[in-house]
């Protein structure tokens, strides 16, 4: 994996109603992850990370809460840093 490589994916996590509000309670305490907002059961989610089996991860984390109908990731964005030398020309003149 290039050095500088970033993930960021969002989700949404469908609930059963009456389990919505512990699913969020644990979903807050996870890392790396931000809720982006709750309604009708379902809540948005946006995870970051270093690599796609980060997110992977997290996600079948959340899937596997109790109360938890389904968790689908929804997109997936790649960010590269550049990193190395600087390659604008500057005429100091």
């Amino acid at each position: 994996m290039p050095e500088g490589t970033y993930h960021i994916s969002s989700a949404v996590i469908a609930t059963m109603p009456a389990r919505t509000a512990a699913v969020l309670a644990e979903i807050n305490k996870m890392e790396h992850v931000e809720v982006h907002g709750e309604g009708g059961g379902k809540i948005v989610v946006v995870i970051e990370g270093t690599s796609t089996g980060m997110l992977g991860e997290c996600l079948t984390r959340m899937s596997l809460l109790d109360g938890v109908i389904s968790a689908n990731m929804v997109f997936e964005h790649v960010e590269t840093e550049e990193t190395g030398s600087d390659d604008r020309n500057i005429d100091a003149t």
